[in-house]
C-alpha cells in the first residue's frame, strides 16, 4: 500500500503526472474540500522546452528542473509518491501503481506525451530523445564525445561520421537544436578544439512534412528555413528515416547519411493510462468531453497532452503545447472546487491561444502573436523572457538568466561537461526492487 492517511471528510483527488497539466492543477486544488495525492515516476519538475539547452551545454540540469516536495512545502493535505501508475481499476475506484494500490474519488490522468518513433523500436535503441532531462545529458554526452574521439581517429570517414549530426523532426525542438548546434559549430567549438576542421562539420535537419515549423505560420515557417540555410544547416523536407543502423541514416528517397550522432525528435505519442475501454481513446489519446471528463467513467479526468478533447473550434483536438495542458488544469480545478462548494455549474474549456515562439539561435526566433508574425532578434528576447518566466522557481530563473547573458556576452556556454555515470549493480538492483 502507499501509506496514506485517510480523507476523512474530504475526497481525495489523485494526479497522474507532475508535468505542466498536472503540476498546475495540483497548485489550484483548495485543500479545504480535498486530499490531494501526486504520482510521477521522477521526483522533480521539468521544464521540457529547454531540453535541448541542457543537451548542447547551455544550462544546467538543475536550472530546468524542480523538486515536486519543495513545489508543496506549504501546501497543506497533500502527499507525493515517486512511483509508477500502472493501471486504473475504474469500477473500484483505485489506481494500480508500482508501490501498491491507491484509492481515489477524482482520478486525474495528466501522463502527458513520450517521444514517437512510428513502431521502429531499432530506432528507439540507436537514436537519442530530448523528452527527459536524463535524456538531455546522454545527448550532450554524445555531442561532446563525438569530438573528443574526433581528434584521434585516423580514416577520413569515421572523422566525417562523428563531425556529422542529423536531427530528425522539423518541429520547434529540432529547428531549436539545429539552431544551437550551428551557433556552437561557429563560435564555441573552434575555441575548445582548435585542431578540429569545422568546416567539415555537418548539421543535417530530416522534416517528413513540407516546411519547418508546421504548427506555426508559413511566414514564420520560411523565416526559420532562410535562417537556418544561413547558417548553414542542410534541410531534407518531405523526406523521412526509414532507418539507421551501422551509421548510417537511410532516408526515403534512398539516399543514406553517414553519422554517429542521430537525434529523434520527430513526433509525440501519448503516455495514456491503462484499464479503460477501447472507445475511450482515440490514436493512443484519451478522449473527453468539454469538461475534461472521460466518458462513461465517474470522477475519472485527463487533461494536457494525453486527452483529445474535439470541439467545434478544434475539430482536431488541441495542439499538444503547454498553454493548453496549464489552462486545462486550471478549468479542472475550477469547477471541481465549484461542485465541492455545492455549485453544479461548470465551466467548459475553451482554449485561449496566447501566441507561439521558437528560437533559432542566436539573435534569430519567430513569433506568431494573434494576427502578428515577426521574427529577428525581437522575437529572440521574447523568447528569452517568456522561457524565463516560465521556469518554476526563483533561483532556477536567475540561474537561467546568468547563464544566457553570460553565453550573449563571451559567445560562449561553460557548461560543456562529459559526465558519464559509472555502473553500480548494487544501485540498480535496489531500484529496480523498490520500484
Amino acid at each position: 500500500m502507499t501509506n496514506i492517511p485517510e480523507t476523512g471528510s474530504k475526497k481525495r483527488i489523485v494526479i497522474i503526472g507532475g508535468g505542466f497539466a498536472g503540476l498546475q492543477i495540483a497548485k489550484q486544488i483548495d485543500s479545504r474540500y480535498f486530499q490531494t495525492v501526486l504520482i510521477d515516476k521522477v521526483n522533480y519538475y521539468q521544464f521540457q522546452p529547454l531540453m535541448y539547452q541542457v543537451a548542447v551545454g547551455g544550462l544546467e540540469p538543475s536550472s530546468i528542473a524542480y523538486p515536486l516536495r519543495k513545489n508543496f512545502q506549504n501546501k497543506k493535505d497533500f502527499h507525493f509518491r515517486n512511483c509508477l501508475a500502472k493501471r486504473t481499476l475504474p469500477s473500484k475506484k483505485i489506481v494500480e501503481t508500482s508501490i501498491g494500490s491507491l484509492s481515489y474519488d477524482y482520478l486525474v490522468i495528466a501522463t502527458g506525451c513520450d517521444t514517437n518513433y512510428f513502431g521502429n523500436d531499432r530506432l528507439k535503441e540507436s537514436t537519442y530523445a530530448l523528452k527527459s532531462i536524463s535524456e538531455s545529458l546522454l545527448a550532450r554526452n554524445r555531442i561532446l564525445l563525438s569530438f573528443e574521439k574526433a581528434l584521434s581517429v585516423r580514416s577520413q570517414e569515421k572523422f566525417e561520421e562523428l563531425m556529422t549530426f542529423v536531427i530528425v523532426g522539423g518541429g520547434a525542438t529540432g529547428v531549436e537544436l539545429a539552431g544551437a548546434l550551428a551557433d556552437m559549430k561557429k563560435t564555441v567549438l573552434p575555441k575548445d578544439y582548435p585542431e578540429l576542421d569545422f568546416t567539415q562539420m555537418q548539421i543535417h535537419l530530416v522534416d517528413a512534412s513540407s516546411r519547418l515549423l508546421s504548427a506555426m505560420s508559413e511566414e514564420s515557417s520560411a523565416k526559420a528555413t532562410e535562417t537556418l540555410k544561413k547558417r548553414e544547416v542542410i534541410i531534407h523536407q518531405n523526406i523521412f528515416v526509414k532507418n539507421y543502423a551501422d551509421s548510417f541514416v537511410e532516408l526515403s528517397t534512398g539516399d543514406k547519411i553517414r553519422s554517429h550522432n542521430v537525434f529523434w525528435v520527430g513526433g509525440i505519442q501519448p503516455n495514456s493510462l491503462s484499464g479503460m475501454n477501447e472507445e475511450s481513446y482515440n490514436r493512443g489519446r484519451i478522449v473527453v468531453d468539454e469538461y475534461n471528463a472521460v466518458s462513461g467513467y465517474d470522477g475519472i479526468y485527463a487533461i494536457g497532452d494525453t486527452c483529445l478533447m474535439i470541439t467545434d473550434n478544434s475539430p482536431k483536438g488541441h495542439p499538444q503545447v503547454a498553454q493548453v495542458a496549464m489552462q486545462m488544469a486550471k478549468n479542472l480545478a475550477n469547477n471541481l472546487i465549484r461542485e465541492a462548494k455545492g455549485n453544479p455549474i461548470k465551466e467548459k474549456f475553451v482554449y485561449k491561444d496566447k501566441g507561439t515562439l521558437a528560437t533559432i539561435g542566436r539573435n534569430a526566433a519567430v513569433a506568431d502573436i494573434w494576427k502578428l508574425h515577426f521574427g529577428g532578434m525581437i522575437a529572440w528576447w521574447l523568447w528569452l523572457w517568456v522561457h524565463i518566466l516560465s521556469i518554476v522557481g526563483m533561483k532556477n530563473k536567475v540561474s537561467v538568466f546568468v547563464d544566457w547573458i553570460w553565453s550573449y556576452i563571451t559567445y560562449d556556454v561553460s557548461l560543456r561537461l562529459l559526465i558519464r555515470p559509472k555502473m553500480n549493480r548494487i544501485y540498480h538492483s535496489e531500484e529496480q526492487s523498490e520500484l
